[in-house]
């Protein structure tokens, strides 16, 4: 059997999604908390995988089992065995061509900005704070030289292991709530350090380093190096994944408020 679940988690706390030899791990969390209730080892697969620090309120995970439990069950079982940073919000059985990663059509990310002279002390791990006035309404205009497919080069972590740096972002908005920022990017799918890139990047137009239409000079560059320093990963969030209608996988957007 084939189940999906949805998964919130507080980021700080890990060394990202992957399992790793050494490290605590989202992923080699929640795969030791759900093999517990499955009374079996099981792999977990992920829709995308979040780095060191980054947080998410909507990822979506599948994995295979024998076991043979009511939802509530594995619901409250794997919350039962999760630390207190990590929770699953929901669980259904899907059909076995679901694949989290795979069958996912869109993925929304929210990047959060705290806007202030002085730095935050209760909210240090979950925004990105940028003590110099940032116009808002010029960093959305920038970034709507990113809408559409186009070669992410620029906007790629060196590393990143995707076959194609071609990208398509649906949509881009940029909005103020008193000190808050938020950045939401909903695309088919995100290069490694994307979403960090863009926001440094809009980051640079919005305090007047530089014009909006800089932004479509960095992204026909098509060289890392154009588009700088990544923002924090401390305000990026995973807030929803989309698939098709035909899988009925739950898609409610859970997004972080402030301000």
């Amino acid at each position: 059997m084939r189940f999906a679940a949805g998964v919130e988690y507080d980021g700080c706390g890990f060394f990202g999604w992957q399992r790793q030899a050494e490290g605590r791990t989202v992923q080699g969390c929640v795969e030791t908390a759900i093999s517990k209730v499955a009374d079996h080892n099981l792999n977990v697969v992920c829709a995308g995988r979040t780095d060191t620090g980054v947080h998410a309120t909507g990822q979506v995970i599948h994995f295979d089992t024998v076991a043979d439990r009511p939802i509530n069950n594995w619901l409250r079982g794997a919350n039962a065995n999760l630390p207190d940073d990590i929770s699953v919000q929901w669980l259904a059985r899907v059909d076995e061509a679901f694949h989290a990663r795979f069958s996912a059509t869109q993925r929304h990310y929210r990047y959060v900005i705290y806007n202030h002279p002085s730095r935050p002390a209760l909210l240090r791990n979950h925004v990105c704070w940028q003590h110099t006035e940032l116009d808002a309404d010029i960093m959305g205009h920038a970034g709507r030289y990113l809408l559409g497919e186009h070669d992410f080069t620029s906007f790629r972590a060196v590393a990143c292991q995707a076959h194609s740096p071609v990208r398509t972002i649906h949509a881009l908005d940029v909005r103020r709530s008193d000190r808050f920022i938020t950045i939401d990017v909903i695309a088919n799918a995100f290069l490694h350090h994307m979403v960090r890139c863009i926001a440094g990047v809009l980051i640079k137009t919005g305090c007047g380093e530089q014009p909006p239409d800089w932004v479509s000079d960095v992204l026909q560059a098509k060289d890392r190096r154009v588009s700088g320093i990544n923002a924090s990963p401390a305000g990026l969030y995973l807030v929803k994944v989309s698939y098709p209608d035909h899988f009925k996988v739950p898609s409610d957007t859970r997004l972080p408020v402030f301000g």
